[in-house]
Formats: C-alpha cells, sequence, structure tokens
C-alpha cells in the first residue's frame, strides 16, 4: 500500500464520477434529474449532491479545515451549480492527494469523537468505497428512468491505465 496506488485509485473515482456525470445525467430532462424516488438519497440530483458532499466532507477533515454542513440538494437547482462545486471538491482532493506521502498512510488523522482510531489509509477506502456505492446507485436509477448505461467496474480503469 502506498500514496501512488491511492492517487490512482482516485482517478478512477474522479473518472467515474465524470464519465456518469458527462454521459448519462447531462443528457436528462430536468423532470428525470429531479425525479423523486423512495431509495435511498432520492433523485438522481439527491444522489450526486450527496456524493460530493462527502467526499468533501472527509476531505475537509483530512485538510484540518472546518467540515461544512452537509449539503442540501435544494440549493442546487441547476446542474451547472453542481458540476462548479463538484470541480471545487475534486480540485481541493487532488491537492490533498498531490501532497501524500506513504508514511501519512498508517496515521490516525483525526483526534476526537468516533473517528479518532481510524487509519488514513481505512479513510480513503471509505471514500472511495462510498462513490462506487453511491455511483451503483445512481446507475440504478438512470436505468429505471430507462437511460442505457455501462459498467464503472475498477478493472476496465486499469486496462486502460496500465502505465500510470
Amino acid at each position: 500500500m502506498n500514496a501512488q496506488a491511492f492517487r490512482h485509485f482516485y482517478e478512477y473515482h474522479f473518472a467515474e464520477n465524470r464519465n456518469i456525470w458527462d454521459r448519462y445525467i447531462m443528457a436528462l430532462s430536468e423532470e428525470q434529474f429531479n425525479q423523486h424516488v423512495d431509495y435511498s438519497g432520492g433523485s438522481v440530483r439527491n444522489q450526486i449532491v450527496h456524493l460530493m458532499s462527502v467526499d468533501n466532507t472527509w476531505f475537509s477533515g483530512l485538510r484540518g479545515v472546518e467540515i461544512p454542513e452537509h449539503l442540501d440538494p435544494a440549493d442546487f437547482a441547476e446542474r451547472q451549480s453542481i458540476r462548479a462545486y463538484w470541480n471545487n471538491v475534486e480540485q481541493q482532493m487532488r491537492e490533498y492527494l498531490a501532497a501524500l506521502r506513504d508514511d501519512m498512510l498508517f496515521e490516525k488523522p483525526f483526534d476526537d469523537d468516533e473517528d479518532k482510531d481510524l487509519i488514513l489509509w481505512q479513510v480513503l477506502l471509505h471514500v472511495a468505497n462510498h462513490g462506487t456505492d453511491h455511483r451503483a446507485q445512481v446507475l440504478r436509477l438512470l436505468n429505471d428512468l430507462g437511460v442505457k448505461t455501462g459498467p464503472q467496474d475498477y478493472i476496465f480503469y486499469a486496462y486502460d491505465h496500465i502505465s500510470d
């Protein structure tokens, strides 16, 4: 386990987030994008806002900055505002990951509360795994809306990025 492996895996995370956004979500009508569903976070919009909110929360904690309030999907009426916010979150994550060193992976980044015993590599795995979970939920919602989607499997990313 090393920092470069985590940077590689997060490149997959970012690539899949953008792939789902660009290939499928941008093609949805506003009605489809906001359509209420009685599952998990709700609409496609709500799922995406939740995903970026969780990424932002964990990486804010890792960066040692104030933990933001959980994002309210109602504050994101337009997809452009979501994408702009998400781009910012991704950039902050990239900056953190660029400075990540192997020795940091075994540190405990949080001093108190329920997260005090977590090791950094566990947090990084959790955030990426959470993203995979919610992208899968979004893919299911898209399928239910009649959108033909494709896989998000890491292995397909790895085949295309062998030398990374």
